[in-house]
């Protein structure tokens, strides 16, 4: 099941989603939550009335263990769980992220996909970094492919990773439909769903923001870079594509 965060109290949590965002309750109403985004992270209960949404948040595939391993009450304010999930909180960041590599290593599994779900892959690259930067991104709707190819001038990797993603959301007409959003940016993904604090590009990420916020059902899936994955070398190929078009220009 997909997982996305939420508040519980004075905290922020993973909550069990369906496909829709909606929480996922047992017959007492209570919904399986995480305080870290880690596949080893113990699984707890809380009311859902006790949980609430986090604006901007994405539907996130498959982050932790199944539900059904969950049957311990989730902490109050002053539990351990609760405390150590503050810290990282106050910190900007999520436990997972804390962890030497943390997220970056992480490769969600992505769950069941939607009806009439669209597929956006992107990627950015950068010769040096900072450097000349390109994007690509690949929107896959049914039978229909759009590819885009651009250069950025100088800039950094995550300036690129990021602005593949927003070019990736420009792209897609109906915001009401599903979204899956791949990307091999543990970064991205950190800034835009995670809670990490931003330190830099702080303005692209505020817009990019804006932009989720418009859709309705939109999930990120990390998959690992330069691993032979089909769509993610194709976006490779064409970010650094338009990086060389532009040196012969």
């Amino acid at each position: 099941m997909p997982w996305m965060r939420h508040t519980l109290r004075d905290a922020q949590v993973w909550a069990e989603v369906d496909e829709r965002g909606a929480l996922v309750a047992d017959a007492d109403g209570r919904v399986a939550v995480m305080y870290k985004r880690d596949p080893a992270a113990k699984v707890y209960r809380a009311g859902a009335r006790n949980l609430g949404p986090v604006a901007g948040a994405a539907v996130e595939a498959d982050l932790g263990p199944a539900a059904a391993r969950a049957d311990a009450p989730a902490h109050g304010t002053g539990g351990r769980g609760a405390a150590a999930h503050g810290k990282a909180a106050a910190h900007g960041k999520s436990a997972a992220h804390g962890k030497a590599g943390g997220a970056r290593k992480t490769h969600a599994s992505p769950g069941p996909v939607r009806e009439g779900t669209i597929h956006v892959w992107t990627d950015g690259a950068c010769t040096g970094n900072p450097g000349p930067a390109g994007l690509g991104v690949v929107v896959i709707d049914g039978a229909h492919r759009r590819e885009h190819a651009e250069y950025l001038g100088h800039g950094t990797n995550n300036i690129a990773e990021l602005t593949a993603i927003l070019r990736g959301l420009d792209l897609i007409a109906d915001p009401s439909r599903p979204v899956r959003v791949y990307t091999d940016s543990g970064y991205s993904i950190g800034v835009l769903s995670l809670g990490w604090k931003a330190k830099a590009n702080v303005d692209l990420i505020a817009e990019i923001k804006d932009r989720l916020a418009a859709f309705t059902a939109l999930e990120f899936v990390k998959v690992p870079g330069h691993a032979g994955v089909p769509e993610n070398e194709r976006c490779d190929a064409l970010a650094r594509g338009a990086i060389t078009g532009a040196r012969r220009r």
